[in-house]
């Protein structure tokens, strides 16, 4: 467990935290005018390893040498030259700190850190942290690295633990539903206003998904499972890649489901949510893993059923036939998430292929016409 402090005065910022792996969607930005939920579970924090946030340059400006330092090998829209190692924790674990009234401007609906940290110490009024709350974009507070420490704290012996194993994420993780309700604000005349959605987790997972899979298929086509699979990422790679050439075949692999057909050219499996590391089929495989966050991947291997609120089916004999509405769908097609594909896209070494690189070129055409 870890408690982090003022570095200029040593007072106490956070409730004690527990370390998790960053989630994917941390920076995603969803929609106009949505109002998304906290990024963090309470009791977490996450480091983001490069650099974020103010101030940023354009790609013009930068260094090649430095770029390749920093693992990317593809133009981008602008550069962070803010510090690494931003560590980010949901609101509610913040203690003694105060909102810095002055750097609140450029927002929409709420703060969105553009001028710089916005929280400061309560006790020595140093700027400790930004906190995010803006409209279409996930609510937290990012800690700025260089103005707090760490400072461990000596857990309980009875609620000290180490990474949960496989199996023990499989018998006590929950799924992300690909389907969730969206608030938005829609301006005086109609306040706020709910639909269903595709959830925007499942949107940034199927962003870093597919610039493996594109990756993996040195522009070869791809082929995934039917089913909700299918749904998500089959109309984008049949679009983005030719089809003269023999098809690769993609697989969900991963822990309790039945070992992958030695065929199998690319596996669909999940990172740890705590540590970030992909599941790895026992013996090693030769096959290309694509990562899927564990809620996401859970879902997509097993995925749940609708069940009925009411009646239950004890309620009504067997032989009476059901008639219960369908789970609520989103009223549109699948759409991978932008900003996350090319974020991660940019960051692998295949980028430098000349397809791949028409491809992120050409994101903006495939956003007007639909495809993210």
């Amino acid at each position: 467990m870890t408690v982090f402090v003022c570095a200029g005065c040593g007072a106490t910022l956070t409730a004690p935290l527990s370390q998790v792996a960053l989630p994917l969607h941390a920076h995603q930005r969803y929609g106009n005018g949505v109002q998304l939920p906290v990024l963090m579970e309470p009791g977490t924090f996450a480091v983001e390893l490069e650099p974020w946030g103010p101030p940023w340059r354009r790609w013009g400006d930068a260094d090649p040498s430095q770029l390749a330092a920093r693992g990317i090998h593809a133009p981008v829209d602008r550069l962070s030259d803010g510090a690494p190692g931003a560590i980010v924790i949901a609101p509610r674990d913040t203690r003694g700190t105060l909102l810095i009234p002055e750097k609140s401007s450029g927002s929409c609906c709420g703060l969105d850190g553009a001028d710089g940290p916005n929280m400061a110490c309560e006790a020595c009024g140093l700027p400790v942290a930004s906190r995010i709350d803006d409209c279409s974009l996930w609510q937290a507070v990012w800690l700025t690295p260089n103005a707090v420490r760490r400072h461990p704290v000596v857990a309980d012996a009875d609620t000290a633990t180490g990474p949960q194993s496989w199996a023990e994420l499989m018998a006590e993780g929950s799924a992300a539903p690909p389907h969730v309700p969206i608030t938005s604000w829609g301006g005086r005349q109609l306040g706020l206003y709910h639909w269903w959605s595709w959830n925007p987790q499942w949107e940034a997972a199927a962003g870093r998904a597919l610039a493996h899979l594109l990756a993996a298929s040195e522009g070869r086509p791809v082929s995934v499972p039917h089913g909700l699979t299918e749904e998500v990422f089959q109309r984008t790679l049949d679009a983005l890649l030719s089809t003269g050439a023999p098809m690769l075949r993609a697989v969900l692999a991963g822990p309790e489901l039945p070992a992958p057909d030695a065929d199998a050219d690319i596996l669909l499996v999940p990172d740890h949510p705590e540590t970030g590391e992909l599941w790895v089929p026992a013996g090693g495989t030769s096959a290309h893993l694509v990562p899927l966050p564990f809620e996401v991947w859970l879902w997509l291997a097993f995925p749940e059923p609708h069940l009925p609120a009411a009646p239950s089916p004890e309620a009504l004999p067997g032989e009476v036939l059901r008639d219960d509405p369908p789970a609520p769908r989103p009223c549109r097609l699948f759409r991978i998430d932008a900003g996350v594909f090319r974020h991660t896209l940019v960051r692998l070494p295949a980028a430098r292929a000349p397809w791949l690189r028409e491809i992120l070129e050409n994101v903006p055409k495939y956003v007007s016409t639909g495809l993210f």
